[in-house]
């Protein structure tokens, strides 16, 4: 017997005299006693009372049976066999008398030989000892301290295991004889209803276990993120399992470790969300991860470098492994400041443990869901942001336009203070700003140029080729008017992200944030989509070289037909009209021949119908009314000209581009050719208006309609020279119903310069 299990006295034996009962009718005395003691004990458990409750009350039950001063109940750890000699702990759950409180429950000592706790429960008997043998003992410190003079232990056998063991002591000599029979008798019985308490306490533990488990499920279902049901599982571990902390452990593939929720105490150690660091090589975490099985700590203080844990307050903790979709995930773990947790601790956890890896497992795997949904919105988003800039492409609009669009949507994917997009220069020494939105007052116009600085994130784009993020650290000691400015604005952060048009580096797109660094995916999330607005910046620039030199070609066929009509009116009509001229002088002469001077008139007449031909083919090459006196009262001519009645309204000041002006010139007189040709009209109506920096021209006659520009007719023509300058050509035309041609020509005005942006 241990100390502890010595600290009781024992009192005298009653006074059997003549005058009392006889000894059967005592033993029936002390048997009824007994059954009522066990009544009341059952009372408690059918009762619903904790294990612990129905302990304390065995132990006072026992001390008013055997008449001891002080009575424990204790419970071993690990049972021994039958026959083997008991090693490990001994745990009290039950104390009463005089010296409970210097041995209270949850007092441990260790098992050593010759103690009667020991011999009780290797020889599954009850066993006495007193005197002598007692002082001497393993434990005569103890004893002495406690002035316990006669101890008696019984084993308690539950479910045909050596449980525990209870000892009753005394101050006295020693017990009565025959108290290991009531003690042996009483415990028997006792332990029935000791093993009722447990199986009720386990239920209860199982119907808790479950309650929290579903609680758990509930989290999962509600798609709780990973961090909320890591701990969730933490504080569910340390109101079951614990008493001092919980918490889980994830191990990373490089075999790190990362500590991913905590419950209870805590120190400068405990990071969640944080790495696991510093762990002792012989401690929870390091042999779980090693062997992928159960581990258990007894005692920090046996443990080196254990004293981080026993700062939090921690004496023993349990580590129980937690294997998600057969690969070891990670660790769940329960200390305590008593000595050792329980021993049944693994078993009770093995099985919430499993369960708690299925509800990890679904967690990750909704997480996954959700990720994957969120990745699908974000690429959709991204895919109806490109959908949007090239309907603006499609749509022939301006690419300075293009550029805007391009910076707003990169901001509001990013969600970012301000976005912009410039072109790089040749040597990649500036930029070239073509756009920006976002709510930092940086206005800089269009075209302005921008000198690179090494810290700024397009700078980093230009020397890489790749994205770029830069935080506020890289300009925070440089003093030069960007920095300084970018430091009153507040700017904390800016990611830029190169855009790669037919293998050039053409130009970037910078975002700049005031609420600190962007998220770490914000470059690559750039990326991606810059990746498909170079698509979109490169159809722009094809589109607008294609304009370009379709231009170039309408204005160099122009100047041509310019040039052949200037040589036919300079150069071969003059000839012929000065030979015409001269036949008719020669035919007017008094001294000629008659049939001479009727021949050589002849041909003067033949000479002028030539020169006319060719005047009128020199006005379809190029008319000299449109270069001389513009566009107005050459519309105006071709209408005196026309065999079909015109109504003509022409609303045009001054002079407009040449291009432009041929152009509508060729519009309005292949309608008339066609209307006086093919139509039958009775009437064309002409309306041209320039304003708005637009001219707008309208053609309609009342004829038989059905034009189709497929069979043949200067239609196409006329709608390629629309479209190669910029502007837009449709044809109505309804059998019956008449045709109707509109054109619209973009023209330069005098504010038709860059406009302002808001830089990125």
């Amino acid at each position: 017997m241990d100390a502890p299990d010595t600290g009781a006295a024992v009192v005298d034996a009653p006074d059997l005299g003549a005058d009392h009962d006889s000894p059967e009718k005592a033993r029936l005395g002390d048997l009824a006693d007994e059954q009522a003691a066990l009544r009341r004990v059952a009372t408690l458990v059918a009762g619903g009372a904790t294990p612990d409750e129905v302990f304390t009350a065995v132990a006072d039950e026992l001390s008013h049976l055997v008449g001891a001063e002080a009575t424990f109940v204790s419970r071993v750890d690990p049972p021994p066999g039958e026959g083997e000699e008991p090693e490990g702990h001994l745990t009290v759950v039950g104390s009463y008398g005089r010296v409970s409180d210097r041995i209270p429950v949850g007092f441990r000592l260790q098992l050593l030989p010759g103690m009667i706790q020991a011999t009780a429960l290797r020889t599954g008997r009850p066993a006495r000892t007193q005197g002598e043998r007692l002082a001497n003992g393993p434990h005569a410190a103890w004893v002495a301290t406690l002035g316990m003079r006669a101890g008696v232990a019984t084993p308690i056998v539950v479910g045909g295991l050596r449980w525990g063991v209870t000892v009753a002591a005394t101050s006295r000599e020693d017990f009565p004889a025959g108290t290991e029979d009531r003690m042996a008798g009483f415990v028997e019985l006792a332990a029935m209803a000791l093993a009722n308490a447990k199986a009720q306490q386990e239920l209860r533990e199982l119907a808790d276990t479950q309650a929290a488990l579903r609680r758990l499920a509930m989290l999962v279902a509600r798609g709780a993120s990973p961090e909320a049901v890591f701990a969730a599982v933490a504080r569910e571990a340390l109101r079951h399992f614990g008493s001092g902390t919980a918490r889980m452990i994830r191990y990373e593939p490089d075999g790190r470790a990362t500590l991913v929720a905590n419950e209870g105490t805590t120190g400068p150690h405990v990071r969640v969300g944080e790495s696991w660091e510093g762990y002792p090589p012989g401690g929870l975490t390091a042999t779980v991860l090693r062997t992928g099985r159960t581990a258990r700590v007894g005692d920090y203080r046996d443990l080196p470098g254990g004293e981080a844990y026993l700062g939090e307050g921690l004496r023993s903790a349990v580590g129980m492994p937690l294997h998600v979709n057969g690969q070891l995930w990670g660790m769940i773990a329960v200390g305590s400041g008593q000595p050792s947790l329980p021993p049944d601790t693994e078993q009770r956890m093995a099985g919430f443990t499993d369960l708690i890896a299925t509800a990890v497992a679904n967690a990750q795997n909704w997480a996954s869901l959700e990720a994957g949904r969120d990745e699908l919105a974000r690429l959709l988003e991204e895919q109806a942001a490109l959908r949007r800039v090239a309907t603006l492409v499609a749509r022939g609009i301006r690419p300075d336009e293009i550029f805007l669009a391009v910076a707003d949507e990169i901001r509001r994917l990013l969600g970012t203070d301000s976005a912009g997009i410039a072109r790089f220069e040749h040597d990649g020494a500036s930029v070239v700003v073509l756009g920006g939105v976002g709510q930092i007052p940086v206005d800089l116009p269009i075209g302005t140029h921008v000198r690179l600085r090494d810290y700024t994130a397009p700078a980093v784009v230009w020397r890489t080729g790749r994205s770029a993020q830069v935080d506020e650290d890289a300009w925070r000691g440089v003093s030069d008017p960007l920095a300084d400015g970018l430091r009153e604005l507040g700017i904390r952060a800016m990611v830029a992200s190169p855009i790669v048009v037919e293998g050039r580096l053409w130009g970037v797109v910078n975002a700049l944030s005031k609420q600190g660094p962007f998220p770490s995916d914000a470059a690559d999330r750039m990326a991606d989509f810059t990746e498909l607005v170079a698509t979109a910046i490169g159809n722009a620039e094809s589109r607008a070289e294609l304009a370009a030199s379709r231009k170039r070609i309408v204005s160099a066929a122009d100047e041509a037909r310019r040039l052949i009509e200037r040589d036919l009116h300079d150069g071969g009509q003059q000839r012929l009209l000065a030979l015409a001229l001269k036949l008719r002088s020669a035919a007017a002469s008094p001294h000629g021949r008659d049939d001479l001077r009727t021949e050589i008139t002849d041909v003067a007449t033949g000479l002028m119908g030539v020169v006319d031909e060719l005047r009128e083919i020199s006005r379809g090459i190029h008319p000299a009314i449109l270069s001389k006196a513009g566009l107005r009262l050459a519309l105006r001519a071709l209408g005196r000209r026309s065999t079909v009645p015109v109504e003509m309204d022409v609303r045009i000041d001054g002079r407009l581009p040449e291009p432009v002006e041929v152009g509508a010139y060729y519009v309005v007189s292949e309608m008339l050719t066609n209307a006086a040709k093919h139509a039958g009209a009775s009437v064309v109506e002409v309306d041209a208006d320039a304003s708005d920096a637009t001219l707008r021209l309208c053609v309609r006659d009342d004829g038989v309609g059905g034009a189709d520009p497929l069979r043949g007719s200067g239609l196409v023509g006329l709608k390629d020279r629309m479209e190669a300058l910029g502007g837009t050509f449709s044809l109505h035309s309804p059998a019956g119903g008449g045709t109707t041609v509109s054109c619209e020509l973009p023209l330069p005005t005098d504010n038709d310069q860059p406009h302002a942006g808001r830089t990125g």
